[in-house]
């Protein structure tokens, strides 16, 4: 092995060349500072206060105060009905979300990509993208407003003869409403990277294909899907780290305690458990568990599809 060129100071080059490379462009990396200090000081400074899982944590005593407890709040948690339940109505909400709500954007993107009408395009594409640029709270209170017994939609329902009085208190519908409401926000804003990957594929390839006698559906199959599968792949492989994040901020709009038992997820969970009843280092501990599976997640995920011969993330 070669050893590292050294200058005359002693200082290998490379690390000079990287240190030249910062004092060039300082202008640059002085634009990156303040996006990288939100990310030190709000997602890294953050994992110290991790450790309170695995305390008898007291605000009065302070994190480093606190006694040491070791897995005691790990144990409670898998002991307990109430967080096997909430765990799993996060999984089955989140699987749902990902069977039906992740080709849809993709299927959107699709269809996009065959309008040839310019302004046509524009109205659609600023329609779909307009409700993720609202929050929850605005966007949920509409789709209440929408499901409420006095609502548009028990309205159509009972025209259609279907009882559709209390949807948003009938355990049998909660999570399909959840599915169906983060599909309308999030769709449209979605295709936005696969729209992206579709202008990337060469029009040689639409040509060749056409030459050939491919029609338009067999052009999407063999032109257009393997064009954006890369995409697809790496989605897919970040859609399995968030799968015990079934979305925090609209279950707790649209939730109440009548459908506890099929919308209660863990993030509402710890928050009334860790606010509510202060108890913050079993929220902590959830926290922990919550971050380590979706970790886990997403490695076997990256590694599994690395060896069918996909890209992956690394």
């Amino acid at each position: 092995m070669k050893s590292a060129e050294l200058d005359w100071t002693g200082v290998s080059r490379r690390r000079t060349s990287v240190f030249g490379i910062i004092w060039k462009y300082r202008a640059l990396y002085l634009l990156l500072l303040p996006a990288l200090l939100y990310f030190i000081i709000f997602a890294y400074i953050p994992y110290f206060g991790l450790t309170i899982a695995f305390k008898d944590f007291s605000p009065g005593k302070g994190i480093w105060g606190s006694s040491w407890v070791g897995l005691k709040y790990f144990k409670e948690l898998f002991t307990s009905d109430t967080f096997f339940q909430v765990l799993r109505n996060t999984l089955l909400i989140s699987l749902y979300k990902l069977i039906f709500g992740f080709p849809m954007p993709i299927l959107f993107a699709l269809l996009l990509n065959e309008v040839r009408h310019a302004a046509f395009k524009k109205i659609i594409q600023t329609v779909t993208y307009f409700p993720h640029f609202l929050s929850w709270v605005v966007f949920g209170g509409i789709m209440l407003s929408f499901l409420t017994p006095a609502g548009v939609v028990p309205k159509l329902l009972q025209l259609l003869h279907v009882d559709g009085a209390n949807l948003l208190t009938d355990n049998r519908f909660f999570r399909s409403i959840l599915v169906v409401t983060h599909i309308l926000k999030s769709f449209g804003w979605g295709a936005i990277i696969y729209l992206a990957a579709l202008a990337g594929i060469d029009p040689a390839l639409y040509e060749a294909a056409r030459m050939d006698g491919a029609g338009r559906w067999k052009q999407i199959l063999y032109v257009t899907l393997p064009g954006i599968r890369s995409v697809i792949v790496l989605m897919f492989i970040l859609e399995l780290g968030h799968i015990l994040d079934a979305g925090f901020e609209q279950v707790f709009i649209m939730y109440n305690p009548v459908v506890y038992g099929v919308g209660d997820i863990i993030d509402t969970y710890v928050y009334r458990v860790g606010l509510g009843e202060a108890q913050y280092s079993v929220a902590t501990a959830v926290g922990l568990f919550k971050g380590v599976i979706g970790f886990v997640l997403i490695y076997i995920s990256n590694y599994a599809i690395k060896k069918l011969g996909e890209p992956t993330l690394w």
